[in-house]
């Protein structure tokens, strides 16, 4: 497990105090990301948790219901403990425009996971149903 943290760390270059506070895209397999010594946040919605399920080690919490950078940050603060934040969404879009938020608040990266959960599907990843103790409450 280490040795896929640093791999995925190496590839994304996160080696260097210098860029952490950098907005990183990267296209980890659905087993690196388990595997990676990284805070994994999904911030889809509930029904899309629903649909598709959820990453087992993921933390859930929904980007659109806060009305600022700000205030998702503040909600994501208890979960913050240095390691690299890489953020989950559908497709791609909502993880853009957070971790280019985020990466600008914080002093650790930020890594944007390209394609989102739709592309680990694609690549034959089946997502484990959301459970209340993962913070779906309303699933």
């Amino acid at each position: 497990m280490r040795f896929l943290t640093l791999a995925l760390v190496a590839l994304l270059g996160l080696g260097s105090p210098a860029l952490a506070q950098q907005h990183y895209v990267a296209q980890p397999s659905a087993s690196e990301l388990q595997a990676a010594d990284v805070l994994l946040v999904d911030i889809r919605r509930p029904e899309e948790w629903k649909q598709t399920g959820v990453l087992p080690n993921a933390h859930l919490l929904t980007y659109e219901q806060f009305d600022t950078p700000e205030a998702f940050l503040e909600a994501l603060a208890p979960q913050l403990d240095g390691r690299p934040v890489a953020l989950i969404c559908r497709t791609g879009n909502r993880t853009n425009i957070a971790a280019r938020a985020l990466a600008e608040r914080l002093d650790q990266p930020v890594i944007d996971i390209q394609g989102g959960i739709m592309r680990l599907m694609r690549d034959g990843y089946s997502p484990d149903t959301p459970t209340r103790a993962q913070g779906c409450e309303t699933c």
